[in-house]
């Protein structure tokens, strides 16, 4: 999917095949569930979750994978689980043709909740 800017996460969502499309909502809805105190924007070009006026996690669809950024501290936190994933130090890319870690994905959001409202490390 070429890259290029969505005014809402909506219309993002939508330059999707079907089938991405899905998974980007429920990622989408995880992320709102988690974090009901946290506002939607777009950032970077991708979905994004604010909380207190900062970055939470970004989430963007790919033409074979997930981009998922919980910020350096979510991936460092979470490494060990994601070694079965291509990560960077502030990323991690879940394939398309592999079940999408929803369980591991809500725990990375709970954790970068409690870091910003200051209640993790």
């Amino acid at each position: 999917m070429k890259p290029s800017i969505s005014p809402s996460i909506d219309e993002y969502i939508a330059r999707f095949p079907q089938a991405t499309q899905a998974i980007l909502q429920e990622i989408r809805l995880l992320i709102s569930e988690t974090a009901p105190d946290a506002t939607e924007t777009i950032a970077y070009g991708i979905p994004t979750f604010d909380l207190k006026g900062k970055h939470l996690v970004h989430f963007g669809g790919y033409e074979h994978h997930i981009g998922f950024y919980p910020a350096p501290t979510g991936i460092e936190t979470f490494k060990e689980e994601f070694k079965p994933y291509k990560s960077a130090k502030g990323s991690v890319q879940f394939p398309l043709d592999k079940p999408i870690p929803l369980d591991l994905i809500r725990r990375i959001t709970l954790f970068r909740v409690e870091e910003i409202l200051g209640k993790g490390r």
